[in-house]
């Protein structure tokens, strides 16, 4: 019997192969969630850095919640990740969710990011 953590990087492998060839040259939203927090990052592929990371314990974010691990905080941090994104003029990108299955806060954030402006 697999763990869920082998489960998970049997999802990430599958799924970076797939969108590896969808990502060159283009920027990728990368997230990750823990039981407490919510992360996000903009990656740019070409030039192998991250452009800009939002996370439940950023200053912004922060400050307007009371839990850092619920859907709430998932929406908010795509909301916020989306608005840096396009203040650095990013509108696409390809979303990475680490092998994490696409289902409550991963989805809300996703969706959070697609209503004020990035495109995947």
């Amino acid at each position: 019997m697999k763990t869920s953590a082998q489960l998970r990087e049997r999802r990430k492998s599958r799924q970076r192969f797939n969108m590896s060839s969808a990502s060159k040259g283009k920027f990728r939203l990368l997230v990750h969630r823990t039981n407490n927090h919510m992360y996000a990052q903009v990656f740019d592929e070409s030039a192998g850095k991250t452009v800009l990371q939002v996370s439940t314990l950023s200053k912004e974010v922060k400050s307007s919640l009371k839990y850092g691990g619920n859907k709430s905080a998932a929406t908010l941090v795509g909301k916020v990740v989306a608005e840096k994104a396009r203040e650095k003029k990013i509108s696409n990108v390809v979303f990475d969710r680490s092998g994490f299955l696409y289902h409550g806060r991963v989805k809300a954030l996703a969706n959070s990011a697609r209503e004020n402006g990035l495109v995947f």
